[in-house]
């Protein structure tokens, strides 16, 4: 425990320093091109160079690479992998500094990438603003905010002389915004250690589970006609509202949420799995019924959902069923099926609370005075891979999830320090330290 309070005191002592380094990455704005921002530069790769220069003053041996799609092509249907994703200018990097050998390893993991700002920003999104105890910007809470908790838990770990007997690895990843690919190269190269920190903002609750995602858009066909006009059967050549058949569609999945409510829960989780739509796309002129209409929904799956590829294939299946039903109940549809076009399967994950390395972790926030709440993350993580190659992974980091993705998104400094002690410390607990 003394250790530990030497590397809490100076993270107190350089809190300024802390957060410093965090205002320095939100200022390198590093926005995934998913997301097409032509306003902001995409600068993943300028961070990481940021960040590795970082990590070699610390001692750190790093590698620095940008992933191929082409050579990971045998991950084909697997969590990650799109064809033809460019990585050019946004490379992952890997760090790692080794302890005398006879401890356990640590893995420290996160994302760099951001989505883009959006509207209704008060701040300048990439400004790093400390105002009131809070620091604006785009990536404070997903999850640049976590990044410089685990690099700076570090930091204090050295600055406070204190030697690991196990060895300290740091992953920053690419493209997790957009799929996971970054994470998916980064497992491929090999890359392992006894426990991972995946600094995911937790409202530093420990998350020893995610759920899955799958991102649909579902394509009903109608066919155009004057909207003003009296329309015949549609058999003769009269007009279809694709609107109206969306209707048919929303109605049943709401119903299918209603089932799910029951049957797709977990006991880490405070909501069920649900299939909510995010954008109705639909019609051309105000004149016209709609020729064509697109449902882009969300929907979520329990890792006890996951396919043989530990995927949604599954839950895939299960919408498609559903749509395929509802199309056979109406005469237009049942001639003229809809498309499902599935857009993102983001895997998830879970280990048990009883894991060692959950009670390691959660001893040490209750030794450090830190409240211990073990839960689940209703949104994804990259944490899947990380257990699928046998590495136990929680999330645990700084920030609100659900200020994520918001307008004037912040961490407050307050998490910021908390979250830097508690990885600091479990880190010391888990790699184990030579005695003074």
């Amino acid at each position: 425990m003394k250790q530990i309070n030497k590397v809490t005191t100076w993270i107190d002592e350089n809190e300024t320093e802390v957060i410093g380094f965090l205002q320095d990455i939100i200022r390198i704005p590093s926005v995934n091109p998913w997301f097409e921002d032509e306003k902001y530069p995409m600068k993943e790769k300028e961070v990481q160079l940021f960040i590795e220069d970082y990590l070699k003053k610390m001692g750190f041996e790093t590698d620095l690479w940008e992933p191929v799609a082409d050579e990971l092509a045998q991950y084909e249907g697997r969590a990650g992998y799109y064809a033809g994703r460019d990585f050019t200018d946004r490379p992952n990097l890997y760090g790692e500094l080794k302890g005398n050998g006879s401890g356990k390893s640590i893995l420290l993991a996160g994302h760099i990438d951001v989505v883009k700002p959006g509207s209704e920003w008060t701040v300048d999104p990439f400004g790093g603003e400390l105002i009131d105890g809070k620091i604006y910007g785009r990536g404070t809470t997903d999850m640049k905010g976590g990044v410089a908790a685990m690099i700076m838990a570090v930091k204090a770990i050295l600055a406070s002389g204190v030697k690991l007997s196990g060895t300290i690895k740091v992953g920053t990843l690419a493209d997790e915004e957009a799929g996971g690919m970054g994470t998916l190269a980064f497992v491929d190269k090999g890359y392992r250690a006894d426990a991972c920190i995946m600094t995911e903002p937790s409202s530093l609750s420990v998350m020893p589970m995610c759920r899955g995602i799958l991102w649909g858009k579902l394509i009903i066909e109608g066919r155009s006609g004057h909207i003003e006009m009296p329309q015949g059967d549609w058999r003769t050549g009269g007009a279809v509202d694709a609107i109206e058949k969306a209707r048919l569609y929303l109605e049943h999945f709401r119903h299918l949420n209603k089932d799910w409510e029951v049957r797709k829960t977990h006991p880490l989780l405070p909501i069920p799995c649900q299939l909510h739509v995010a954008q109705i796309n639909a019609g051309e002129y105000p004149t016209a019924f709609a020729n064509q209409a697109e449902i882009v929904f969300n929907a979520q799956y329990l890792p006890s959902e996951r396919d043989e590829l530990l995927m949604g294939g599954n839950v895939k299946k299960e919408i498609e069923e559903l749509i395929n039903a509802v199309a056979k109940t109406d005469p237009w549809l049942k001639e003229n099926p809809p498309e499902v076009e599935w857009l993102i399967d983001a895997d998830c994950a879970e280990i048990s609370p009883d894991h060692e390395f959950v009670q390691v972790f959660s001893n040490t926030l209750e030794s450090i005075g830190e409240p211990v709440t073990v839960e689940g993350m209703s949104s994804h993580t990259d944490m899947g891979w990380f257990i699928n190659v046998g590495i136990p992974t929680v999330n645990f980091g700084p920030g609100e999830p659900r200020i994520a993705h918001q307008s004037d998104e912040y961490v407050t400094s307050d998490e910021l320090i908390r979250s830097t002690k508690a990885i600091a410390a479990t880190i010391l607990n888990w790699c184990g330290t030579e005695k003074e």
